[in-house]
């Protein structure tokens, strides 16, 4: 069990208000950090992660990426209050935000759009980060291309090579390496805020029916990769990509790069969890290829 003294010592100092627990209940819907509601004797409550020690520095980045994405005054994120560690544990403290499945689809498409209106200057982010509990390389460079090649499809390519799988996913990743810079001969992405894990089980609704995105892995890149990570795994619905498109065109050839962006996320989902991924990930390289 964590030390909630200690979590509830560090956000008192990080609030400026004393903070004595009174109670942790454990929530359900993760699958790397254990999560709980912590109630403090005032009544004040908060979202807390917790995991190992070894793991404050992944809470610390995904504690600026939210603060990225506040930034932008387009979409509610739940604000991160501190992170730390206690003897045993490193957490992550947040706002606690009363949530409900679903929501306004149309209204998460508009926001996105607004979101995504955000630029920067380069590719990446001055913070690596995590995708799931993989690392994610977010070295900023000037080329989406070779940022792309680099820390994202071939780092992940390298990382399943790493973990024994080898042969056709390797030799058809390959072919994609070289032959990807195509889909990009007409297609000049801007340095876009992402949310960079935007599949449907990270966003939600708030008590007012306000559309909430949560757990991101940000960095500035297309963000047809955050709109292809939507349709991965479904869970947005037409009024969302309506919405999207009406707030900010996509530009044509959008669908093959769509399958592309996703390699990225079904690599790391191999990598993660094995079965049948590996599979799945040839079949898109195989859909990609056959385009080029």
């Amino acid at each position: 069990m964590p030390d909630w003294d200690g979590v509830c010592r560090a956000i008192g100092r990080a609030t400026g208000h004393e903070t004595t627990p009174a109670g942790a209940v454990s929530l359900s819907g993760g699958c790397i950090n254990q999560a709980f509601r912590l109630s403090a004797t005032d009544g004040r409550s908060w979202f807390v992660k917790v995991n190992d020690v070894a793991h404050r520095a992944m809470f610390e980045a995904e504690s600026a990426g939210l603060r990225e994405l506040a930034s932008t005054d387009a979409i509610r994120v739940p604000e991160p209050v501190c992170c730390g560690t206690t003897s045993r544990h490193g957490f992550l403290a947040m706002e606690y935000i009363p949530l409900r499945p679903g929501g306004d689809a149309g209204e998460l498409g508009r926001r996105l759009a607004k979101m995504h209106r955000t630029t920067a200057g380069m590719f990446g982010w001055d913070t690596d980060n995590t995708i799931g509990s993989t690392p994610q390389i977010n070295t900023p460079g000037s080329d989406w291309v070779a940022f792309w090649r680099e820390h994202r499809l071939g780092f992940q390519l390298r990382l399943a090579a790493d973990k024994g799988y080898a042969g056709a996913l390797q030799e058809k990743g390959a072919r994609l390496m070289e032959r990807f810079p195509a889909l990009f001969e007409t297609h000049d992405p801007q340095p876009s805020l992402l949310h960079g894990d935007l599949w449907g089980g990270n966003w939600s609704s708030d008590e007012h029916g306000e559309p909430v995105i949560y757990d991101p892995a940000v960095y500035y890149g297309d963000r047809e990769a955050d709109l292809a990570m939507t349709e991965l795994f479904g869970g947005f619905g037409g009024d969302f990509y309506h919405a999207y498109r009406a707030g900010f065109p996509l530009d044509p050839g959008y669908p093959l790069r769509k399958t592309f962006y996703n390699i990225y996320h079904v690599l790391n989902h191999l990598n993660l969890f094995g079965g049948g991924y590996g599979a799945q990930a040839e079949g898109m390289i195989d859909q990609v290829l056959s385009r080029l």
